[in-house]
This record gives C-alpha cells, structure tokens and sequence, in this order.
C-alpha cells in the first residue's frame, strides 16, 4: 500500500485532486495528516526525530584519471 499524505494546510487544494488521479491504482491511499502534539514530526524531541546517517566511504585510493 502507498499512502499519499496531504499536510492539512493543502487540503483544499490538493485533497479531491489526488483522490481523483489515484481513483484507478488500489494500491494508492490518499489521507490528510492529521497529527498533531507529540504525534507530529514537528512536535518530537531531536533524539526521537528520524536521521540520516551517511554511509562510510570505500576505503583505498583511485586511479588518476585526466579530463579532456
């Protein structure tokens, strides 16, 4: 299942739109999002929000190369 999150402020704009170009895939769930308080990202601590952790670069060299 895909979900397609509408944020409330856009609703009015986006809400029939979506429903109406994703009428025809079952896969695809138009909802509005709804949270709020602790619920919400916007809302979470810095140690429960999600991050991004790079991964460690390939150890060792790389050949030289000569741009034209």
């Amino acid at each position: 299942m895909i979900y397609c999150v509408i944020p409330p402020e856009l609703v009015k704009d986006l809400y029939e739109r979506m429903v109406e170009y994703y009428k025809d895939n079952p896969n695809v769930e138009v909802i509005v999002d709804r949270r709020s308080g602790k619920e919400s990202v916007k809302g979470l601590t810095d140690a429960a929000k999600p991050s991004r952790k790079r991964r460690a670069r390939i150890p060792g060299t790389f050949p030289e190369i000569e741009a034209h």
